[in-house]
């Protein structure tokens, strides 16, 4: 009988101090991570991104784990609504008791998830969506993320676009919050250093709607010498496709957001936009060591080579590994306080998550688009450290909400 009432004992004591998060006093064998992204929609970025996170996860794993522990990913689709990961987000945290949040692709869903980290107090680690509100107007002390923000890439184009002549532009972006962050965030730092450029007329087809012979039309008639391009995946095919048909882009300097990236670009094939300034991932062109290792051990698991969202992928898993690692637990405040100022060296470089808006430094290549082989290819391109193109604290302080 004393037996038994010891065994009770200890059954309780497990109990209460598993569900008090006291992972120190008793450990499981794994550490259960949510993982939420649009798998239905946009799969040419979402899978391989999945790949990504799949590929540092084994190399984790088969390295020794975390404190002793493998990691164990849990993953839902969102279907690309923000309602869908809110919830699946709760049901990740309350029923399947993962220790963060991580993931994402569309800004609207990140920006939902956002807003659930903040009220929830739940570390989310945002691997793709681009809104710069994620960690400025609508940041958070538990929101941390890792691909460059619009900000950032729109930066590093507007950087080489001011060394055009051209002085008439005109805009096309998708309406929503990263199309209009992208634009703003273009136009000035473009027009800082060139305050002689006019912006002569703004396009904003909806999402993955684009009428792509209206929009042509439209900024035909406003004549303009140049223009910044942020349509992707379908819309930008068919813009690329109309603009090529009407001859419009036969004497204009084009400057595109994300296009050289393989996901957008290799669907183009021999429609490759030659000539395009882009943001986007020459995998094929890098010989960093580490990068060269990457790409060897994507192909031989997945015999295909990675994508842009493959190295997002692989590098997100990698920063939560690295954060669990240097806050030696899994309880909510320790893990934020690892991720603020945490190092890590990625495939591209050292990547680090700022302290003061928990932006990482991750940067972007820069380059024009050629044909090869009947298929577009980024040239004399040139890598931008995301530290680079980041505001000072400053400003910084002043767009983030005081918490």
């Amino acid at each position: 009988m004393r037996v038994s009432k010891m065994l009770l004992i200890l059954i309780f004591i497990t109990i209460f101090f598993t569900n008090m998060g006291c992972d120190k006093i008793f450990t499981a064998d794994t550490i259960t991570i949510g993982e939420i992204n649009t798998y239905s929609k946009l799969t040419s970025f979402t899978i391989p991104y999945r790949n990504g996170w799949q590929l540092a996860l084994e190399e984790i794993n088969n390295s020794g784990g975390v404190m002793g522990r493998k990691l164990k990913v849990l993953s839902r689709d969102d279907a690309g609504k923000p309602g869908n990961a809110v919830t699946i987000a709760e049901e990740l945290i309350r029923k399947n008791k993962v220790v963060l949040i991580m993931g994402s692709f569309y800004s609207h869903v990140g920006l939902a998830l956002t807003d659930f980290a903040k009220h929830n107090q739940v570390l989310y680690v945002a691997a793709e969506p681009l809104s710069d509100a994620l960690v400025w107007s609508k940041g958070n002390r538990y929101t941390f993320r890792l691909r460059p923000s619009t900000y950032m890439q729109a930066a590093m184009l507007a950087e080489e676009a001011a060394k055009h002549p051209a002085k008439r532009w005109a805009t096309i972006a998708p309406n929503y919050a990263y199309g209009k962050d992208a634009v703003k965030a273009f136009k000035k730092v473009l027009l800082s250093k060139r305050p002689d450029i006019q912006f002569v007329a703004e396009q904003w087809p909806a999402l993955s709607q684009i009428n792509a012979g209206a929009e042509i039309q439209a900024l035909s008639e406003a004549k303009p010498e140049a223009v910044y391009n942020v349509t992707f995946a379908g819309d930008l095919a068919k813009f690329v496709r109309e603009g090529k048909l009407r001859g419009f882009f036969k004497n204009i300097y084009v400057a595109s957001l994300l296009t050289g990236e393989p996901e957008y670009l290799d669907p183009l094939k021999n429609e490759a936009p030659e000539g395009w300034l882009v943001t986007g991932y020459p995998w094929y062109d890098i010989e960093r060591p580490q990068h060269l290792r990457f790409v060897k051990n994507y192909k031989e698991k997945f015999n295909d080579y990675p994508r842009m969202g493959s190295l997002v992928g692989y590098n997100v898993m990698m920063a939560v590994a690295k954060m669990l690692q240097k806050a030696n637990s899994t309880q909510t405040e320790e893990m934020v306080n690892a991720m603020e100022g945490l190092e890590f060296d990625s495939p591209i470089g050292p990547i680090t998550f700022r302290k003061i808006d928990h932006q990482s430094t991750m940067g972007a290549y820069v380059g024009r688009v050629a044909l090869a082989k009947g298929k577009g290819i980024m040239i004399n391109w040139k890598y931008a450290d995301g530290k680079d193109y980041l505001p000072g604290d400053a400003e910084v302080k002043q767009m983030r909400p005081r918490e």
